[in-house]
């Protein structure tokens, strides 16, 4: 837990003292500190849907150990998740979610409007479970495939990713994500956003899904671009996009036009305080006329791979795209 010393440091103690004394961890991963999901002794599966309570309006000093006896006293929390800064302060506001429906309407009837303190009484009421996320800015030649690889390395629990043509700009494209969870998709708007993630040459712009754009795109004359679907979303899975699948495109090409295997350099340059890293990369193809390089960020926190071999991924990509244009552009006119 990255705290800057000397803020609220009273109150660190005290929550340190009653994590100790409880027995209790807390886990702090991607901006958010989160108890249970599940909590030690739950058995069975996870609690059925609509039984997450939102809370705001929080003082910024208040931490667990306030929170949650107060509100497991309204019936048996699932999970807590307290939405932090980087200085340690709580952002305002957080998540509890409970064994049962009816729990977590007690939990309302109980906190809404509840004195905290003098002077500052809270909200709870229940989450929307938002799940779907626009991005926006994404330019005509951005294609679907290079969306889906880019959002498989740095972003997790993804059902959906449908492309459209914008209804408000012409040249342009933007794209509707839909996540398994709300907290799927509330991590994966911030590490999109804390990425600065481009696809072409302006940034991508990622905000939630308004009902309103989502009823125009619906009701849009013209069928999506096209859709990929994961998970419960379909029968038919398509496989995810590795690191092997993109390297062997590339090779295809190279070799299609005779050129020899790329070679790759990443470096880390770069580590923000939320633990994503920075990448320069340069690929050299011998045959190519010069070789081909940019940066990256790439996000933390997942399993299987190392953060070069996902900058190999990402640098793979780019190439594609930038070797396929070039090429393209050298063929004759017909």
């Amino acid at each position: 837990q990255a705290w800057t010393n000397g803020i609220n440091e009273a109150s660190k103690m005290a929550l340190l003292a009653w994590e100790k004394e409880m027995g209790i961890e807390l886990v702090q991963i991607n901006g958010q500190r989160r108890y249970g999901g599940p909590p030690p002794g739950w058995v069975g599966g996870p609690p059925p849907a609509n039984t997450e309570v939102y809370i705001a309006r929080l003082p910024q000093d208040i931490y667990e150990n306030t929170l949650i006896p107060l509100f497991s006293s309204a019936g048996r929390l699932y999970e807590f998740r307290l939405m932090m800064t980087f200085s340690g302060l709580n952002r305002g506001f957080a998540y509890a979610r409970y064994a049962s429906r009816q729990d977590a309407r007690s939990a309302i009837a109980a906190f809404h409007r509840f004195p905290l303190r003098r002077g500052c009484t809270i909200v709870v009421c229940w989450s929307t479970q938002k799940r779907e996320l626009l991005v926006d800015g994404l330019g005509t030649s951005v294609s679907q495939w290079e969306l889906e690889a880019m959002l498989q390395t740095v972003t997790e629990g993804i059902c959906s990713v449908t492309l459209y043509a914008s209804p408000s700009q012409k040249e342009a494209k933007l794209a509707v994500l839909k996540y398994r969870s709300h907290e799927a998709a509330a991590l994966a708007k911030k590490a999109l956003m804390e990425g600065n993630l481009r696809l072409g040459e302006e940034k991508m712009r990622v905000d939630w899904l308004d009902p309103q754009l989502k009823q125009k795109l619906q009701l849009c004359m013209e069928e999506p671009l096209s859709s990929w679907v994961q998970g419960d979303e379909s029968p038919v899975v398509p496989p995810p996009l590795s690191l092997q699948n993109v390297l062997d495109c590339l090779n295809t090409l190279c070799w299609k036009y005779h050129l020899r295997t790329p070679l790759f350099m990443t470096k880390c340059v770069q580590v923000n305080p939320n633990g994503w890293q920075r990448f320069w990369y340069q690929v050299a193809i011998p045959g190519f006329h010069v070789p081909i390089s940019g940066f990256m960020w790439i996000s933390p926190d997942r399993q299987g791979q190392s953060n070069h071999e996902k900058a190999k991924g990402v640098a793979a990509l780019h190439v594609l795209r930038v070797l396929g244009e070039s090429l393209h552009s050298q063929l004759p006119a017909f």
